[in-house]
């Protein structure tokens, strides 16, 4: 029996303009895969993931979860978008932000339950984020923060969890901390993950696969057929370095033009654009 795939894309092509994101773009992706969508900034991967979501039309081709045409407000995906800490005063805690992801779909004022208690609680728990459920978000570490998106993310038990640059302004420990509970909960849940970063190395040793997207086009594979100097010198179309170190990657030499990133892969001669 072949296994069904969780996210499917298949030729499909974004563009702005005349300008093409990326074109025949052909994905699988399957339950418990973890996908690392990398690139300079500019070629398309958060408006892959809006796409993903339903809020971002293709110019052509498909895509589809479980088999089925995307739309808005689907329960099978979780979603934890790009770190933008709470105003203080918001009055939203913790617990609020998670039960959200079990019931905010349902119209009208939240209805707090002994079962939802229940579930948010475990969650809550699951994510190490019990010391504060009741504080207010916007107290909180951004850290801390993340660990509640997490929290509100998989709440729901998704099939597909997209992360747009989940790690983006927290230090070295709490990138760590945060991309385990995702990689934790990617393994207790059997859910796919499509993770886009401009640092692959905090995930590195999660990664089954990356998807590269620059200079309009793709290459899908390992990171070890992926991020390697022949292949990332064809996409940018000049003499790209990857070098290996220490367990890091580093990519040196791709150009100011095409939004090479300050980052470990990671071009060291320019900067995020």
């Amino acid at each position: 029996m072949i296994e069904q795939s969780v996210l499917s894309l298949r030729r499909a092509t974004l563009s702005f303009g005349d300008r093409p994101l990326w074109s025949g773009l052909n994905l699988e992706v399957k339950a418990g895969e973890f996908l690392a969508v990398l690139g300079p900034n500019g070629t398309g991967k958060t408006s892959l993931l809006k796409a993903i979501l339903g809020q971002q039309a293709l110019t052509s081709g498909a895509v589809e979860i479980l088999g089925r045409p995307v739309r808005r407000g689907n329960r099978d995906i979780g979603y934890i978008p790009q770190q933008k800490l709470l105003d203080q005063g918001t009055p939203l805690r913790a617990r609020d932000l998670v039960a959200f992801g079990i019931d905010g779909h349902r119209w009208g004022l939240p209805i707090s339950t002994p079962t939802l208690r229940r579930r948010v609680d475990a969650v809550l728990e699951s994510v190490g984020a019990t010391d504060y459920a009741s504080a207010p978000v916007a107290t909180l570490s951004g850290g801390e923060q993340q660990r509640i998106r997490v929290g509100q993310a998989i709440a729901g038990n998704p099939k597909l969890l997209l992360c747009d640059e989940p790690l983006l302004s927290l230090d070295l420990q709490h990138q760590r901390a945060v991309s385990e509970l995702i990689d934790e909960k990617r393994r207790d849940l059997d859910t796919a993950v499509v993770f886009v970063t401009h640092d692959v190395n905090p995930i590195l040793g999660m990664v089954d696969r990356v998807l590269y997207l620059a200079g309009g086009q793709f290459r899908v594979g390992t990171p070890d057929e992926v991020l390697r100097s022949e292949v990332l010198s064809s996409l940018y179309d000049t003499p790209v370095e990857v070098i290996r170190s220490r367990g890091r990657i580093i990519v040196i030499g791709a150009p100011d033009g095409h939004g090479a990133h300050g980052h470990d892969v990671h071009h060291v001669e320019s900067g995020e654009h």
